[in-house]
């Protein structure tokens, strides 16, 4: 995050409602001269009323504007201002901007401050971030990585807070983004796609449980993975010679919310719960990810006669591609679908990551390791750049 301040004019962080950005914003604000504005505040709306005025008074802190989709218009008088600065040989450290819809954000900025921007993702609580013990794990996993849920004193409190995180994006947030959807009907799309967790997007079959047309399920999808609640896993598409699916896979990106969606408390019911195995299929994708080099390309591999791999990473360079099988449980046995997608794929490393936390291999090229040596693993890659 500093780095990216220190060599662009704007830094746009983005990542869904709860999961820290304000609270890295103020840490950034306490080592920087800076002033913070909330624009879901009135008053500090107001502030901006003539922003290009306001912004000048402030030309020598760096300006933070939190929640900035409630006023787009600034892009404008912001893009003036830096290029003013650039003329004048005064640059970087101007604006952080935090936003909790991608690709709306992205929409907004992406003409008006082409090259004078960069973008830096948020997630949740990662494996990495939390002690490095299975039980910690484990609790992460149960209760989601968005910070007050992990940390509530209770398990009970942290389910109620996370029904409350699900009731106010329905009932509040998804009415500022999107077109006005009945909460109801989108609670139950988004809690279809949780019994559905980590299969093929049916937008048909969603569509008549729902009572709406197909493009309307698609809509409401998209407004999902814009608010980026839920995670459309693109199929992998290479042209190998092979009758591949192309459907995406859906998941529901955190989780906690996934388990408060059906109702799941505590461990001993998830534990029984049909969507166990799919749940830490989720799970280790969204750690995975977080871990991952930002250039990574991610997707899944499935043909029609049952080749199957869970995550495919395209690296790119000399790191090439990666096939990673996820298996929950101490004993992982790869099936044979996951023999055939390697060589259809013939990927430079294939991971089996388990429940577990060892490492040992199960053949010449496929090896077993727990979903934190795969994150570290990950995360040496960015380190060597």
């Amino acid at each position: 995050m500093l780095n990216a301040l220190e060599n662009q004019d704007a830094v746009a962080l983005l990542g869904p409602r709860q999961a820290g950005k304000t609270t890295l914003a103020h840490i950034i604000g306490q080592q920087t001269p800076s002033i913070y504005l909330d624009l879901e505040s009135s008053t500090d709306r107001n502030k901006l009323s003539d922003p290009e005025l306001f912004l000048r008074q402030h030309a020598d802190k760096l300006v933070i504007l939190d929640e900035i989709h409630r006023m787009p218009e600034i892009f404008q008088p912001m893009r003036g201002l830096i290029d003013e600065g650039r003329r004048n040989g005064n640059r970087n450290k101007r604006f952080l901007i935090l936003g909790s819809a991608a690709i709306d954000l992205l929409r907004q900025s992406g003409e008006t401050l082409a090259g004078r921007i960069s973008y830096i993702h948020m997630h949740p609580l990662d494996v990495l971030e939390v002690e490095n013990d299975l039980a910690s794990m484990n609790k992460l996993w149960l209760r989601g990585g968005f910070p007050d849920s992990y940390l509530a004193k209770t398990g009970q409190q942290s389910f109620n807070l996370r029904r409350n995180f699900i009731r106010t994006y329905l009932e509040r947030d998804v009415p500022q983004f999107g077109p006005r959807i009945p909460s109801e009907t989108l609670e139950r799309l988004w809690t279809m796609l949780a019994h559905t967790q980590g299969t093929m997007l049916n937008s048909s079959r969603l569509a008549s449980g729902l009572s709406v047309s197909s493009p309307t399920v698609t809509t409401y999808v998209d407004l999902l993975s814009n608010l980026l609640l839920v995670r459309r896993l693109m199929p992998y598409h290479k042209n190998i010679g092979k009758r591949l699916v192309k459907s995406p896979k859906t998941y529901v990106r955190d989780s906690g919310l996934l388990h408060a969606l059906l109702g799941i408390q505590d461990a001993n019911t998830l534990a029984g719960h049909p969507v166990v195995g799919s749940s830490w299929e989720g799970f280790a994708i969204e750690n995975i990810l977080a871990a991952a080099p930002e250039h990574a390309k991610a997707s899944f591999y499935r043909t029609t006669n049952g080749a199957e791999m869970d995550l495919v990473l395209e690296l790119g360079g000399s790191d090439g591609i990666w096939a990673i099988e996820i298996k929950r449980g101490l004993s992982p046995r790869p099936e044979r679908g996951f023999y055939n997608a390697m060589e259809d794929i013939r990927p430079d490393k294939t991971f089996v990551v388990y429940s577990g936390d060892e490492q040992y291999p199960i053949g010449a090229d496929v090896e077993v390791i727990g979903l934190l040596g795969m994150m570290e693993k990950l995360q040496a890659l960015n380190s060597e750049k």
